[in-house]
């Protein structure tokens, strides 16, 4: 079945963000903070009942809820029809409107529903072969929450959006026999939220024991500032477990300053500067182990076809490197896939779909060790 449409759209909503970015830091970001940064002052909203993600409709897609956005395959996959693993699954930004902070859950804007729907299937589907999908409606910070990234009212909105994963979590947990395993797994504003989850909840406790491996691109984790409050090391192997994994996208040459600016500004969890310091960086096709992988290493990409309207797994088509501070090189000659690569040679688009046939082959590998322990 064609994925129709999903990468224009995915590639659509990021393009918009980072194009943002992009323009603000060219311009002393007057424009954009006139018309993106939400027009009114964050007020707290009520804080919802703890057993709010005890109804399935608090959820983008869980068991017993038919997803066709969370069971989509590309030709040649299909669903697990029995799983041992649960995933929990924070999807990215897709709230681009400035008349509030944080976004409803469910906000009656048709776009952000739609796109929050594309990104479930853009890159949940990727753990659909070993397990099922938890992915909950969150209260996100809104797109202008990041362009006003140091002000208060932003980091309230970044509390908030957490504050809701928090608590979908501990309901997910209580949803399963306490020795299932699980895999994480986010991009960009989830995976941001993840990590603050791996650090201020689940590192050093015995929910750290069941994680097969987390998955979190499209965010920077500082080596020396976060990665030791995380209680997780990087993966270094195919089938090593209680891992995580993350990456950001270039083309050589590689410009990551527009990404980094305002990270290296911030402290990370262990209150030192994350300024100058390495990033975590895993070659989604080497399964983490050190050196290049040529473009043979790659099983299948999810590329747009000249229309634009519907993507297909194509092999062979990407090299990947860890290079610099922290990024994940995909050489000179990058596969192409349309319009949608940003400036700075800036893949993060397609972090997920670039790798979306060596996701799915790694979670596999990892799933089956852990459960081989």
């Amino acid at each position: 079945m064609a994925a129709r449409r999903f990468l224009t759209v995915f590639a659509g909503l990021i393009v918009l963000a980072l194009a943002a970015v992009i323009i603000w830091a060219a311009f002393g970001g007057e424009i954009l903070k006139r018309y993106m940064t939400p027009s009114v002052t964050f007020a707290e909203s009520p804080a919802p009942p703890p057993t709010l993600y005890d109804r399935p409709d608090a959820w983008i897609a869980r068991p017993g809820i038919p997803s066709t956005d969370a069971n989509w395959t590309p030709d040649g996959y299909r669903v697990a029809p029995e799983t041992a693993v649960s995933i929990f699954y924070v999807h990215p930004t897709t709230y681009l409107k400035s008349d509030r902070w944080n976004a409803p859950l469910d906000p009656d804007d048709e776009g952000a529903l739609y796109r929050r729907g594309i990104f479930t299937r853009s890159q949940a589907s990727v753990f659909n072969g070993v397990g099922d999908i938890w992915a909950p409606k969150y209260r996100q910070a809104a797109f202008g929450a990041f362009l006003s990234f140091a002000e208060p009212d932003a980091a309230k909105s970044f509390a908030l959006a957490y504050r809701d994963v928090e608590t979908s979590f501990d309901s997910f947990l209580a949803s399963l026999p306490e020795d299932r395993p699980i895999i994480l797994a986010g991009h960009s504003q989830g995976s941001l939220h993840l990590v603050s989850l791996l650090a201020r909840r689940i590192a050093g406790t015995a929910v750290a024991d069941r994680i097969v491996a987390a998955y979190l691109p499209g965010w920077p984790i500082s080596v020396t500032a976060d990665l030791p409050k995380l209680g997780l090391a990087p993966c270094t192997s195919p089938a090593q477990t209680r891992c995580l994994l993350a990456w950001q996208s270039f083309a050589e040459p590689a410009d990551m300053e527009l990404v980094l600016e305002a990270f290296d500004l911030t402290k990370g969890f262990d209150g030192t500067g994350r300024a100058g310091t390495d990033l975590v960086c895993t070659n989604p096709q080497t399964g983490g182990a050190p050196g290049p992988s040529p473009a043979e290493g790659n099983i299948g990409a999810l590329v747009p076809d000249e229309s634009l309207e519907d993507a297909v797994l194509q092999a062979g088509l990407v090299q990947a490197e860890c290079r610099g501070r922290g990024y994940l090189s995909l050489g000179e000659n990058a596969l192409s896939m349309g319009q949608y690569v940003l400036p700075g040679n800036n893949y993060h688009v397609y972090d997920y779909a670039l790798f979306w046939a060596n996701l799915r082959a790694d979670a596999e590998r990892r799933t089956s060790a852990f459960l081989a322990r």
